[in-house]
């Protein structure tokens, strides 16, 4: 399988589990997936109101970039790199895009220019 075919079939995956997750909690903040195969996006939204106050936010954004994934949000209790490390994506392959470049080079994962 291409590598970029089965990188983006885990994600999904993951986000799916995550999104089922959300589900169960039987919280009244809904939990909305969205993944756009065309650009490489993938998302998982937390939207719904507390009070009188709206809810909108984003969970969990990975992305496809110079075929590495790019984890830009985590709001996840054990990050979601860890996740993607338990279904065989090599670390050298993960950026965690929401540490700054200079930080990233203490980190056990990939190091990525961001432009």
């Amino acid at each position: 399988m291409d590598r970029l075919k089965h990188y983006r079939q885990i994600i999904q995956e993951v986000l799916t589990e995550y999104h089922h997750l959300k589900e169960k909690s039987g919280s009244k903040i809904e939990s909305v997936l969205a993944f756009d195969e065309i650009h490489d996006q993938y998302l998982l939204l937390l939207m719904g109101w507390h009070k009188d106050e709206r809810i909108k936010s984003v969970m969990i954004h990975i992305r496809l970039k110079d075929e590495k994934i790019w984890i830009e949000e985590d709001w996840t209790e054990n990050g979601v790199a860890t996740d993607l490390l338990l279904k065989g994506i090599p670390k050298e392959e993960i950026v965690l895009a929401f540490h700054p470049h200079h930080v990233r080079q203490y980190i056990e994962f990939a190091i990525a220019e961001f432009f």
